[in-house]
């Protein structure tokens, strides 16, 4: 009998013993596909014509080892052998995670030739347009064809050629860090982030939905954060150093930035860019994403075209900015309006509109134009209306000033955490103005000019609410009496998701200030303030 014969009984056997069916062919470890085709052609196998004899006078034949010193299945493969093949035939086998260090340091290598690569483009890019990379008079289209041209002859001319996606990876990146802000740019270009903050080179975080989030990016290292804001500065004629670690800048979109460098920022270079909004909300959009109710927004809307004068308040990232511009848009287009803004956010739509923006010193501390200056400048201008991006210092004594001296309808922003907090921070600015003024006289000043504080607040989970729409009533002894006409139901908590539950409502109380929207010809619905009509 063969070596063959002898295989094949032996996997009968024992195939009948586990009462486990035959596979329809061969496994692939088994040798008998090897031994009976070297009956056959011995010459192929290695096999001689004596061997059979041999083996018979040897008896059973050892069968051979694997590598690991274990037997190979001598008669039946795997069970499930013939089951994978007739599946999925031809699959390889899943490998093992031996390879993974491998893998990993293959991507490092690629990773490692990719920096080096943007770093020769962009050095040669440096070299071939030198001074025009950061030319602010340069039209901006010419140095983008410039660069792309560039980028794409010394990407052709690389003795490795690289995949299309690395090919595109790196003319983005390298696209970015030349013609933009590096690797904040995309960022910038993304609608959902609204505000962008790099605490040093390594750390970036987002801000989306009104909440905070860290990104994956980061900049190489301490130096290319220090170029990309000397970019951003340069290009609006500032600079920033050690002699002037700080700046406050706008991009040309409208974007508003802040930077401070070390020795100030000590952890590394900080920038904080605050995205300007191409698109800016409207009422419609604040009632959607319930900010304010429909009753609110109609008594704001006649609030404004009345002429009261009204104060916008909250902390930071409240949405002040946000719900001025929205107020703006309901003063009547014949009206003349000049806005007062460090940096210019404001997007009204109406004809008649001056914008003023507030300057700092220059480098010889000389020049500097403060937003009282512009406040008192603007008395000259015959406003109908004055609106202040937001009061902070001394002009807040000129802007009560305004709205009592025949500027009704000004709206202005401040920081405060409440209504009540409000007139205190206004009492605390119009001191700074260092004039002699008792501070019973302040606050009959402060009664009589304004007429409504809207507050907001930012909740934990990033949504923006206004909390009061708040009248300023009269003087009652030393203190100005104050009633909520809309209030925040802050009783009905929240959700399991961390959402507020409640509503603005109304506290069913009807304003004083109706009689002073009369005189505007403006009447209001009563039923807006009854608690039984909540919309």
């Amino acid at each position: 009998m063969s070596l063959a014969d002898r295989l094949a009984a032996a996997r009968r056997a024992e195939v009948e013993n586990h009462g486990v069916g035959s596979p329809p062919d061969e496994p692939e470890h088994a040798p008998a596909r090897a031994a009976d085709s070297g009956s056959e052609t011995g010459s192929e196998t290695g096999s001689h014509p004596g061997d059979d004899a041999a083996a018979e006078q040897a008896g059973p034949a050892e069968p051979p080892r694997a590598a690991d010193d274990s037997p190979v299945a001598r008669a039946v493969p795997d069970q499930t052998a013939g089951k994978r093949r007739a599946d999925s035939p031809g699959r390889a086998p899943t490998p093992s995670g031996d390879g993974l260090p491998q893998r990993r340091a293959i991507a490092v290598q690629q990773q490692e030739r990719i920096e080096e690569l943007k770093a020769s483009v962009h050095a040669e890019l440096v070299k071939q347009l030198g001074p025009h990379l950061y030319d602010v008079d340069m039209d901006q289209q010419e140095l983008d064809r410039q660069v792309r041209a560039v980028l794409a002859e010394v990407l052709g001319s690389q003795d490795r050629p690289l995949s299309s996606s690395d090919r595109a990876r790196v003319s983005q990146e390298i696209g970015d860090d030349i013609l933009g802000y590096g690797p904040i740019e995309p960022y910038l270009r993304d609608p959902e982030v609204s505000e962008v903050m790099v605490n040093g080179h390594d750390r970036i975080w987002l801000e989306k939905g009104g909440r905070l989030t860290r990104a994956e990016a980061h900049f190489s290292d301490e130096a290319h954060l220090r170029r990309t804001i000397d970019k951003i500065v340069s290009r609006i004629g500032r600079r920033v150093d050690e002699s002037s670690p700080m700046v406050d800048a706008r991009l040309p979109d409208g974007s508003r930035v802040n930077a401070v460098v070390p020795p100030l920022s000590i952890d590394g270079s900080a920038l904080t860019i605050r995205k300007f909004a191409a698109d800016p909300y409207t009422v419609a959009d604040l009632v959607r994403f319930d900010t304010l109710t429909a009753a609110a927004r109609d008594f704001l809307e006649a609030a404004v075209r009345g002429r009261l004068n009204i104060v916008v308040s909250g902390s930071t990232g409240a949405g002040k900015t946000t719900t001025l511009n929205v107020l703006s848009g309901f003063i009547p287009g014949d009206e003349r309006i000049v806005t007062i803004e460090d940096a210019a956010e404001l997007q009204l739509k109406q004809d008649h509109v001056v914008r003023l923006e507030s300057r700092p010193a220059n480098i010889e501390g000389k020049g500097a134009v403060t937003i009282r200056d512009l406040v008192r400048n603007s008395l000259r201008m015959r406003p109908d209306r004055i609106i202040v991006g937001e009061v902070r210092d001394a002009s807040a004594l000129d802007m009560l000033q305004a709205m009592n001296t025949g500027h009704d309808g000004s709206i202005c922003t401040l920081h405060s955490n409440g209504p009540r907090d409000t007139l205190s921070r206004l009492e605390t600015m119009v001191l700074m103005a260092g004039m002699d003024l008792p501070v019973r006289a302040i606050r009959e000043q402060m009664a009589a000019a304004v007429d409504l504080i809207v507050h907001q607040t930012r909740f934990k989970d990033g949504t923006r609410r206004i909390t009061h729409i708040t009248e300023v009533e009269r003087m009652e002894g030393e203190v100005i009496t104050l009633q909520d006409v809309f209030a925040f139901d802050s009783a009905a908590g929240f959700d399991a998701e961390g959402h507020a539950r409640g509503h603005l409502r109304p506290t069913g109380l009807r304003p004083r200030v109706l009689e002073k929207m009369a005189y505007a010809n403006v009447t209001v619905d009563p039923l807006l303030f009854t608690t039984d009509r909540f919309r």
